[in-house]
């Protein structure tokens, strides 16, 4: 059964960080693009962060820009979002994303819900002091 599931959420303090992490299994993800999203209480999902494969191209959100760091590693199968300088406004439950042979642009800019190949079931994140 093909299926991403992400881990590393929890609550941090403002100015604190996480690592989420997103395993893939039941297939490789070698071709996909791959990307992080978010989407907190009452408001809509939203991209945070997207890397391609082969060229390793990012994207991110400008409200998260030098402050996370999405990376992967294709020989485990998973995808990694590192998240320095929290703040409150980043609480929400993140979710991970995969689509075959997907740009940066129709990872991050282009897409909808259902572009995506796989979804995670998200994990959450609460910044609060």
């Amino acid at each position: 059964q093909w299926q991403l599931v992400e881990s590393g959420g929890g609550l941090v303090r403002p100015g604190g960080s996480l690592r989420l992490a997103c395993a893939a299994s039941g297939f490789t993800l070698d071709h996909y693009g791959l990307g992080w999203f978010r989407q907190a209480p009452g408001k809509a999902r939203e991209e945070v962060s997207c890397i391609s494969a082969g060229d390793g191209r990012t994207y991110y959100t400008d409200s998260v820009k030098g402050r996370f760091t999405i990376s992967r590693n294709d020989a485990n199968g998973t995808v990694y979002l590192q998240m320095d300088s929290l703040k409150p406004e980043d609480t929400a439950v993140y979710y991970c994303a995969a689509r075959n042979y997907a740009t940066v642009e129709a990872m991050c800019v282009s897409w909808n819900y259902v572009s995506m190949d796989h979804w995670g079931k998200g994990t959450a994140v609460t910044v609060s002091s």
